[in-house]
């Protein structure tokens, strides 16, 4: 075998080990996201429950109480602005990671042109290290959870953000994330996590969800009628309010990861279609090696006969 033979079929061997590989990876990802759809699934009703009785108690709460809680204090003047990016901790995913980093600088400068402040918070590796890396150094990192974030992983954030917007430090709160539609789509969405009053979630419900929030607010009118507060409409606002930004926030998460899952999938299964398509194009080029030596053979036999006749 020559050397150029030789080449090719190492060549061939190191791809077919990396196709070995890349399928695996894809069997992975795709039982991980099997278990992060059930879970979205699980989630879903509890959410559903919690939006229900914050926007309820928030009816029957005074507006005078309403107006002492930090968190339902809508600011005037929204000079700081929060973004809060939702990566993954690993790459090998496709486009999951780069598209949120784009649309948050993307945001960011959009937000700096209207003469506002923009700081990032960030969860995951990929984010944490891409806006480190561009002088954008997040003011909340969070990592090693994002294959399967757990409800404590989403209060940590959400605490933060939370003070920051208690505390003044921060006007709004907005989230950036990957919504999961299916293995082979994944959305990135941009949405309002704080001030309550004003969040995406608060006002409509998201794209997937849109049948079981219409049945939970038929529930919710009905619900002004038939329940009694105890002790106050106002304590129990003042206690449902963290839970219903820790809810959003684990809510994206969980999106997230079945995003990341689903992504994967899809560009591992497409590496290995690569892979199987530069294997038949490498053994052809071989062949056809191998064809041009033996045909050179046999003209160097058919000369020397000559040259003896």
């Amino acid at each position: 075998m020559s050397a150029s033979q030789a080449d090719v079929k190492d060549r061939i061997t190191s791809v077919r080990n990396i196709r070995k590989i890349t399928r695996a990876m894809e069997m992975v990802a795709a039982a991980r996201l099997r278990r992060a759809e059930q879970r979205i699934e699980a989630l879903r009703p509890y959410a559903r429950a919690v939006r229900v009785m914050t926007r309820a108690a928030a009816h029957a709460a005074s507006s005078a109480e309403i107006s002492q809680n930090p968190l339902l204090q809508i600011h005037p003047e929204e000079e700081r602005v929060a973004l809060l990016l939702v990566t993954g901790d690993r790459g090998l995913a496709g486009a999951f990671n780069s598209q949120i980093i784009r649309s948050g600088l993307k945001a960011a400068a959009e937000l700096r042109e209207q003469g506002k402040e923009v700081s990032f918070y960030a969860v995951g590796r990929r984010g944490v290290s891409t806006l480190t890396f561009r002088k954008q150094e997040p003011l909340g990192a969070y990592t090693g959870f994002t294959d399967r974030p757990a409800y404590a992983n989403a209060r940590e954030v959400a605490e933060d953000l939370i003070t920051a917007y208690a505390d003044g430090k921060v006007d709004r709160v907005e989230l950036i994330y990957n919504s999961y539609v299916s293995a082979l789509t994944q959305e990135v969405r941009r949405e309002t996590l704080l001030p309550v009053q004003e969040a995406t979630i608060w006002a409509a419900a998201g794209a997937q969800e849109d049948t079981s929030f219409a049945e939970a607010d038929q529930a919710e009118a009905t619900a002004h009628a038939l329940v009694e507060y105890e002790p106050s409409p106002e304590g129990i606002l003042q206690r449902l309010i963290p839970d219903y930004v820790e809810i959003s926030v684990f809510r994206a998460l969980l999106e997230s990861t079945a995003s990341e899952h689903g992504a994967r999938m899809t560009a591992m299964r497409n590496a290995s279609e690569n892979a199987g398509e530069l294997i038949e194009d490498l053994t052809l080029e071989m062949n056809r090696a191998r064809q041009a030596e033996i045909t050179q053979e046999i003209m160097e036999v058919v000369a020397g006969a000559e040259g003896l006749s």
